[in-house]
């Protein structure tokens, strides 16, 4: 994410290519200069409740060597999401959340939630852990399963506003349409990742929230395009381009700060971006290489 923010050619936007019964194709092609690498990733997203267990994002990440133009490998795209959308939020809470962060709330049920607790729980030593979800029982049944296996309290909780009210971290990785986090719910120095929503339509908080926080984009470029939240923000008139104070690879490299005070809503907006992607097959053909792996 450092080389990202660093470097001096602009990266494509992803594209997104709707398709029949709301169902859709994405595209998102890139440059990984730092490991001399490009390549793209193509992903269906498609809801499918046959599938407990998998996400909705089914497709392949292809890297090129920089050098000669090969393809060096092809990885699952559902598997490389599901795992590097929860590192890099683990990654920006390290950085944004404040020190001595104790209550993680997890508002969703699905696979990223799972990921994310597996994530999040690496970077804090969170005490306890609340969960909230549409479906009660799901929530109650994810809660119970991955508190024996992380062994710390994870309780489900029916009330957004009583949950978020108890959070020093906050994860949203739902697939809502409408707010299910708002902004008068959250009190002061607690860390926010909106995550769910990747596109422009769906929206996880209310304008409110974005107003209230200092907004740390993934990419500033596809967060100006196509994050729904703060376009929804900036079509109210609340917010001018100006709010996004920059990106989590200024934060990592130092370039800007993150949270300036304990009081501040620190808040990062995850699109994700393909140099995530490229990064974690590259790290995935080494390993493949590797005499540990094949072992």
């Amino acid at each position: 994410m450092i080389a990202l923010s660093g470097a001096e050619r602009c990266q494509p936007l992803r594209q997104i290519v709707p398709l029949e019964r709301e169902q859709l194709f994405g595209v998102m092609p890139g440059e990984l200069a730092a490991l001399d690498i490009f390549g793209a990733k193509l992903v269906s997203v498609f809801g499918d409740p046959a599938r407990p267990g998998r996400t909705r994002h089914r497709g392949v990440v292809v890297a090129y060597d920089g050098t000669d133009g090969e393809i060096i490998c092809m990885t699952d795209a559902e598997e490389v999401t599901r795992i590097r959308t929860a590192c890099a939020t683990a990654a920006a809470t390290d950085a944004l959340a404040r020190p001595d962060a104790k209550v993680l709330a997890v508002f969703g049920t699905g696979t990223q939630a799972e990921s994310h607790l597996r994530a999040l729980t690496l970077v804090r030593p969170f005490a306890s852990v609340l969960l909230w979800g549409r479906s009660s029982e799901k929530a109650g049944a994810l809660a119970a399963r991955m508190s024996e296996e992380l062994g710390i309290p994870i309780t489900s909780l029916d009330d957004g506003r009583e949950v978020a009210a108890q959070a020093d971290v906050i994860c949203t990785v739902s697939g809502a349409a409408k707010p299910i986090l708002l902004g008068n719910w959250v009190t002061p120095g607690t860390h926010v990742n909106l995550v769910g929503s990747s596109f422009l339509g769906p929206v996880e908080a209310d304008t409110a929230l974005v107003v209230a926080s200092r907004y740390i984009a993934d990419h500033r470029p596809s967060a100006l395009a196509q994050a729904a939240e703060f376009a929804a923000a900036r079509a109210a008139g609340a917010v001018d381009d100006t709010h996004i104070v920059g990106e989590i690879g200024d934060v990592f490299s130092g370039r800007i700060p993150g949270r300036e005070n304990d009081a501040q809503i620190t808040l990062y907006k995850s699109l994700g971006h393909v140099v995530q992607d490229l990064a974690a097959t590259a790290y995935l053909h080494r390993r493949a290489g590797s005499e540990t792996f094949a072992q």
